[in-house]
Order: C-alpha cells, then structure tokens, then sequence
C-alpha cells in the first residue's frame, strides 16, 4: 500500500460537557484498555489482521481516523456505494460504485446523498469499531483493523445480501476474517422470529466463517409491541398512537402474527387469526371500522374511511402462511391523520399473537416505535410493552446482538458516574432459545467522527481538528447504534488472538465473558443479555479456546507446518518476500514458550520440549501478523 503522509493540527481544544461519555471512557468500561497493554495477555491486540466491514450510509472516506496511529497508512481497504450508479460495481455485482485503495477512495471522498442526504453515521460507527483517533483521545476498540464500507440500501432485501457476499468475497480475497457490523434495524425485511431471506444468508456466511455484530435497537423506552394469548375463542382491542414524526414520514405500520400457544415460537402448524382497524372521536366512539380481515387468504387492499368529509387512508397486506415459519403475516398501514383516535381489534380461536407499531416513511424506512395503550371504558381492550423489541437482523440467531449502556467511570471529584442500562436500547427476549440481546456495550453519548461532507448534523461538536488542509469534527451521539460497532471492536480484538475461532465461538465467548453489576442484577436480562461486554476476558479465553476455523494467510506470505500434529519436531515452509521472520509459540494460556526465526524456505523447530496439546504460533511478516495453529503430540 502506498504510505501517505499528511501534518495534523489541532485547532479547538474539547468543550467540557457535562455527563458526557468519551470514547476514552468507554475504553476502560469495556476493559479494551486492558486488551491494549497486555494486562495479563502474551502480548497487545488492536485487531490488526483482521477486516471490519462496516454496513451504513454516511462514510467520509478521507477522515484522518482511517488512517493508523502514526497517520501514514490508510486502512480503508474497499467501499460499495449501492446508491451511486455511474460504476463500477463490484465484480459479479450489476449496481453501485466500488472505490479499491487509497488513490480511489480519497479521490472519491465520501458516498453520495442518498435517502438520508449526505450523512454521518457511517463515519461515527466506523470509528467507535476501528478508528484510531487521530490524534485525540477517541480512539476506537480494534484501531489495527482494516476496513470495508457498504454505503447499504435497505429498500432491498437483496442488497443487503449483496452487501454481505461482497465483504466475505474481499476477506477471502486478502485471506483475512471478518466481522460485519450492523448499526441498523429493520422490523419487515424478515420475521422477527428471526426467520427468513437474511438469516438463511447469514447461517450460510457464518458457517464459513463470517462474525455478525448487531445494534439492538432503540425502541427499548417505548410500548409498541402488543401481545395476547388465546386459549380460546376471545376478541381484544389496543389503541395504538402514531410514532414520532422523523423523516419523510408518512404514518404507522403495524406488524402482526400468530405463533403456536404452547412454545410461542413457529412450528409447522398455521395459527390463523382476524383484524379490523377501527377510526373513533375523542371520547372513543367508533366512528368507522373495517370489518374482521381472516389471514387464512392472501389478500392486499388499498382503502379509506370518509368520516364528515375527512378521510383516513389505509392499506393492508396478509400472508396467510410464510414460507420460513408456517404462521400469517399482516401489516397493516394507516396515513398519519390526528383529527382521530385509532385502534385494532384481534380475534382468535388459540395462538400467541404479536404486533409491533412502527414509523413508516414515504421512502426509505422508519425503526422507531409508537405505543399501543389501552382504550378508555373498554373492558376488552388491552396495552403494550418493551418486549420483544430486537429487529432484523438482530433477531438472527448467528448474530452477537448488542444493547447499550451508559459508561461508568469516576470523575474528577471521585464519584462514580454512569452503568445503568440506556432507556432507549431494545429489550428481549428473543423467539426460539437464543438470547437476545446477547450483551451490553457503552452507547450513551459516545464521542466519534463526524463525516466532513454531511449537510444533517446541526447538533454541537466536541472536538475539531484540522487534517491536510480540511476541517473535521467529533460527536456525540446516543443509541446501540454505538454499543453494536464496539462489540464488533471486541471480536476483531479475539480474532486477532485466535484466528481460528468460529462464528459460534465468538459468539459463546462474548456471552459468556461478560461481567456483571449492580446494573445487570437490577435491569436483567431482558436488558442486558449476558452482562456488560468485558474485552479482556473475552481475549483471554479467546487464547484459550482450541479453535475450529481454518485460517488461510494472503497469497503474499504463506507459512505451512509440517508435520501437524506432530513431536519433537516440525518443519516450517515460508513462501514470503521477507528475509525473515519472527516467530512466537503460545500456549492455550497464552504464556510464550518459544522464539524462533522463520527464514524463506523450509525451518525446523525442536518442539521435544512441549507438552502435549495445542499450541499457536505467531509470525511477524513485515506489517501483517499470522498465526497458526500446532498440535503436539
């Protein structure tokens, strides 16, 4: 890659906010700062080695974050705009604009307005995963990292996909894992049972090796899931309000279903069940309804109501039966109108219904929720709650699911400040046996980049730098769209130290590591998953962990053992352009029993005094680290 080398200036020093999180103090509460300066760990991790792909909109491919800690390398390996159609697209791809190396991409500079104009999202996410601060003290969990950015439309299911196969096709192409993070929720693009198109796509990647880091959303302080269970033939009502105006936005989309009422879960067997939306005055009187729609029959109606003159437009779809989970789909949408009261009414013979009340916009799409309430003087009618709340993709069984909390930390005075989970992160659980969310990450006012080339922040800055000639600016800003690329940070960390771990393992290890407080006794799982994510103990039983992934190094630099396992000796082949290369043996407790130097060509190693069992190898070839993995017999 060819090295840039660019001046950095500081020009405004930080304004002291109150309550505020820096990312340097989302560090320590995640113990990343532990990961860095190898507490206890055979040596430091910063994810070098390992890809990040990013999927958002709102990228700022010249933000001096992507470069490394000396500001001479640039590590933004590839970027997919899906929205900008002068080409070209990626290879085996037909849409959208892919940008290859430094050259490109800085020439490029950020992705093109889109639904969401030109935005920063993108950039904050990015740098919370793998920015490396430029200079301030925001740097991000796995600054070694490199990194890919999908400029992603959610329009489409496909493209999601797309999105997804590109990223792998690359890693494979540099012979690097990968992590996927996903700070973006959608509650249609499949069920949130966790079924459908995109979990079917993200087993296949996860099984061949592919790490799925999601947000789980922001919904976590608002009652817009509704749920009943039928035991027999009985009929309820729920108001439901309109979400809160954001966007382009056009009114509310409720999505219902009906699972089995022993497991609550889909089975082979259709639950059907019927609807009707109903329009009322102030003192909720009806003033007009549909009658009940059965979802034992496909059906899509466009209507309105006319009530004195005004009207309430409306339309439904049903899917009697989907073809991943055997239970009946509905949305149903209705136009924003507030001279009315709304509401809908469910009837059914068995089953465990669900709904959930979301934005819906003229374009793109709204994951924000609206409550469901009760019905003055309606015996019959029933509110909502938080639950349930984890969306697409986060649903997803393979995906590490990722809630927020506030950092903790102690100030100046000596107080202990912050822990409690965010008000806003989605609450669980999940359908099926996984937990969801999986765990909790600092994402309460979190300080990142902001994209220089946005026309949406209006908010204030907390830093600004100037970076070969041009302005750039640090944020804050709120929400598991920050807790999300920070767990992601953490899995490059354990990828870095284990190659070899699976999808799976990650997944059990970032569970099964994370600490618990005060906070996660009160709140519980449903809000915290496992605990507070805790990256030194997940690299530490990282090391631990044999490992069932096969690594492939790049095509540049390949080292091959033989024999493996093996004992008393092993030789090993070098196809590399350096002239040499050292060599560090770990145990499985991270301990380094030996050092050697690997030279081109074939090396023996006398390995007569190890123990039995497994052992990995760390090889410094020039800038790239590879590992690999010895049995000894």
């Amino acid at each position: 890659m060819k090295k840039l080398i660019f001046t950095l200036v500081m020009m405004i020093s930080f304004q002291m906010v109150f309550g505020q999180m820096w990312l340097h103090h989302a560090v320590p509460d995640g113990r990343v700062d532990s990961v860095w300066n190898a507490i206890g760990l055979p040596q430091g991790f910063d994810g070098e080695g390992v890809l990040i792909g990013v999927t958002d909109w709102g990228f700022d491919y010249t933000h001096p974050v992507f470069y490394d800690t000396s500001m001479v390398s640039y590590r933004v390996l590839r970027a997919w705009d899906q929205y900008k159609m002068s080409g070209p697209a990626p290879a085996g791809f037909s849409y959208g604009t892919e940008y290859v190396g430094p050259e490109e991409l800085l020439a490029a500079h950020c992705d093109t307005s889109n639904d969401y104009n030109f935005a920063y999202h993108g950039t904050h996410c990015a740098s919370i995963a793998a920015g490396a601060g430029a200079g301030t003290e925001y740097r991000g969990v796995a600054f070694g990292a490199q990194l890919l950015f999908c400029t992603i439309n959610l329009n489409y299911v496909q493209c999601v996909i797309d999105a997804w196969r590109w990223m792998y096709d690359v890693a494979q192409q540099e012979g690097k894992r990968l992590v996927i993070s996903m700070s973006w929720g959608v509650y249609f693009l499949d069920n949130m049972d966790g079924t459908g198109v995109l979990a079917d796509e993200v087993e296949r990647l996860s099984n061949l090796g592919v790490v799925f880091v999601s947000s789980a959303g922001n919904n976590g302080d608002v009652n817009f899931h509704l749920e009943k269970l039928f035991t027999q033939r009985d009929t309820v009502y729920s108001r439901f309000n309109f979400p809160p105006t954001s966007g382009v936005y056009w009114g509310a989309s409720i999505n219902m279903t009906n699972y089995d009422n022993i497991t609550n879960s889909p089975n082979s067997t259709n639950i059907p069940f019927s609807f009707q939306l109903l329009a009322m005055n102030s003192s909720y009187e009806v003033l007009a309804s549909t009658p009940f729609v059965s979802t034992q029959q496909d059906v899509y109606v466009d209507s309105m109501f006319v009530i004195d003159g005004d009207t309430v437009v409306f339309n439904y779809e049903v899917v009697s039966t989907n073809p991943y989970n055997h239970a009946p789909n509905v949305r149903l949408r209705v136009k924003k109108n507030t001279h009315f009261q709304y509401a809908i009414g469910v009837t059914a013979e068995e089953g465990w219904f669900h709904a959930w009340n979301l934005a819906e916009l003229t374009k793109a799409w709204g994951n924000w929720g609206g409550s469901f309430t009760t019905i003055p003087q309606w015996t019959n009618s029933i509110g909502g709650d938080n639950h349930y709340a984890v969306s697409t993709p986060s649903n997803i069984d393979e995906v590490i699911t990722v809630a927020a909390h506030q950092s903790r930390y102690t100030n100046n005075a000596g107080y202990s400040i912050g822990g409690a989970i965010a008000d806003f992160s989605s609450a669980g659980p999940g359908f099926g046996s996984k937990m969801k969310p999986t765990v909790s990450a600092p994402g309460k006012n979190v300080v990142a980049a902001l994209s220089s080339y946005t026309d949406s922040y209006t908010g204030t800055y907390t830093k600004t730098i100037t970076f070969n000639d041009r302005t750039y600016r640090f944020i804050s800003l709120s929400g598991t769209s920050m807790s999300g690329p920070f767990v992601a940070g953490v899995c490059a960390l354990m990828l870095q130290a284990n190659p070899y771990l699976s999808p799976a393992q990650v997944l059990d290890i970032i569970g099964s590591s994370a600490y618990q407080d005060s906070f996660t006794a009160s709140a519980g799982e449903l809000r915290f998953g496992y605990g507070k994510v805790d990256a030194h103990a997940a690299v530490l039983l990282a090391l631990n962990t044999v490992g069932v992934e096969q690594h492939t190094a790049p095509a540049t630099a390949q080292y091959t053992l033989y024999p493996n396992p093996a004992a008393g000796e092993v030789f090993v082949t070098a196809n590399t352009n350096e002239m040499m290369a050292p060599c560090t043996v770990y145990d499985l407790s991270g301990r380094a029993v030996m050092q050697e130097v690997l030279y081109p060509g074939v090396t023996r190693l006398d390995i007569a005094h190890l123990t039995p069992g497994c052992y990995i190898l760390r090889i410094q070839d020039g800038r790239q680290v590879i590992t690999q993995k010895l049995i000894v017999r």
